[in-house]
């Protein structure tokens, strides 16, 4: 069984914008994604988690990827699809930001997050730092190669979020 892809795009633009790929298995936070990055310009395909979900990524080709690592009653999906796009050749320079309530996870998977250039942000959080790594992600051309100076790694750090839990 396939998850549900919601995709809206913007007819008549002169230049692509960037698509975002959201990845989340709650409808109103979809939702909110979507009106959050509509905001910035940015076309948004949004995505209930479901397995084998690698081939409909390649179909959408995002610019950019926004999943959860907590997703329905399987704690780990979420960070059991951003391994497999990140071992996938076609897939493994698409920037990612995982939004997450996994504080545990997230402390215990950090060196892996920042060598993969994941940006992360806890929830809760605030609108502003979801724009923050949403431009940070979207401007690094290339994540892959970030991880090749001190100074980009530090940066890396202050993606996420501690915002009360």
């Amino acid at each position: 069984m396939a998850g549900n892809v919601h995709h809206r795009q913007h007819m008549g633009d002169a230049k692509r914008r960037p698509r975002a790929l959201v990845v989340n298995d709650t409808q109103e936070i979809l939702e909110l994604f979507q009106d959050i990055l509509e905001a910035m310009e940015i076309d948004v395909v949004l995505m209930s988690y479901a397995p084998r979900e690698l081939d409909r990524v390649r179909d959408v080709g995002p610019d950019l990827i926004i999943l959860d690592f907590l997703m329905g009653d399987r704690e780990m999906l979420g960070w059991q699809l951003l391994q497999k796009i990140k071992m996938d050749r076609q897939l493994a320079a698409i920037p990612v930001v995982v939004c997450t309530a996994a504080v545990r996870t997230v402390d215990e998977l950090q060196g892996y997050l920042t060598e993969q250039g994941v940006l992360v942000i806890l929830k809760p959080f605030r609108v502003d730092q979801l724009e923050e790594a949403v431009r940070r992600a979207l401007s690094s051309v290339q994540p892959a190669a970030s991880v090749d100076g001190e100074g980009d790694e530090s940066k890396e750090r202050p993606a996420t979020s501690r915002a009360d839990g």
